[in-house]
């Protein structure tokens, strides 16, 4: 997907709520490049009502190998 494309980690998950919710780690313009690419396109099977992003802080090491998705 777009996260891998981009070469950012983490993992990304389904709620119950109709929402997702998930953590993404990576270089910030390419992280600031994916959250442009959820508010506006999304999957596409996703219908994208509202994007909020929360607890940016700057790492030294990223904590995940790749991109999953969890179910």
């Amino acid at each position: 997907g777009e996260a891998k494309r981009l070469g950012l980690v983490g993992w990304v998950q389904n709620t119950n709520y109709g929402t997702v919710r998930g953590q993404i780690q990576g270089p910030a313009a390419r992280v600031q490049e994916l959250q442009e690419w959820l508010r506006k396109i999304g999957s596409p099977q996703s219908r994208i009502s509202r994007a909020e992003f929360s607890n940016e802080k700057k790492i030294m090491v990223l904590e995940h190998k790749d991109f999953q998705i969890w179910k």
